[in-house]
């Protein structure tokens, strides 16, 4: 609906980035005090595309990320498909950030729902492409049996609402999904902006809650 272009989204992050130093002090209570030194990114799908442009300044940020999260980012329709502008470079390890990253993919993503439809995450413009083009520290999770999708609420309202369960080939619960993301997020933050890595380790150790995982790596 907001078209293939991904460039006013990335400014419109870039200027919410800026205003962070000079405008989020006003909207907090007066004896809380930002800490902008360590400020994590993220976003879903075609979100991790832009959250990963942003870093790769494809547009100008004032302040300095030190922990990216992409979650089933996805680049495009297919490889030599990609909507402007594209990030992949199809080059391993040419993300030249200096910052953490987190890759979390979902195993039925890059599956047809049903004829008529492509796959929501496509091979070529995935989780898989973004990871190979990390370089360290970065972690890469991928949930198996469930799909693109299945991070949202159970119940999303509406007609764009009902075609999230219609457009992504879907696992058969979404709060499992939801709950692992939730955590394995809070748990990357606190290792890497809270120098507290205990439940990150645990993670990639196999504690992995209510979801199993097919695809567990990090580049250190």
């Amino acid at each position: 609906m907001a078209g293939q272009d991904s460039s006013d989204e990335i400014k419109s992050v870039a200027a919410t980035t800026n205003w962070l130093s000079e405008g989020l002090h006003h909207l907090l209570p007066p004896h809380v005090k930002p800490n902008l030194s360590k400020l994590g990114l993220a976003g879903h799908s075609r979100g991790g595309k832009t959250a990963f442009a942003l870093a790769l300044e494809k547009a100008a940020a004032t302040l300095k990320f030190s922990a990216l999260i992409g979650v089933d980012p996805v680049d495009g329709m297919d490889k030599g498909k990609q909507t402007p502008p594209p990030v992949l470079t199809y080059v391993p390890h040419s993300f030249d950030l200096d910052m953490a990253i987190m890759v979390i993919g979902s195993g039925l993503g890059e599956l047809k729902k049903n004829p008529l439809f492509p796959p929501c995450a496509p091979e070529g413009v995935n989780h898989k492409d973004f990871f190979k083009e990390c370089k360290g520290p970065a972690s890469y999770f991928v949930v198996k049996d469930y799909g693109h999708l299945d991070m949202l609420d159970d119940d999303t309202e509406g007609i764009r609402g009902k075609t999230t369960y219609c457009l992504c080939k879907n696992g058969k619960s979404r709060e499992p999904m939801r709950k692992f993301i939730g955590g394995v997020v809070v748990a990357f933050m606190k290792a890497y902006l809270g120098g507290d890595s205990s439940d990150l380790m645990a993670i990639k150790g196999g504690q992995t809650g209510p979801v199993e995982l097919q695809t567990v790596e990090y580049i250190l």
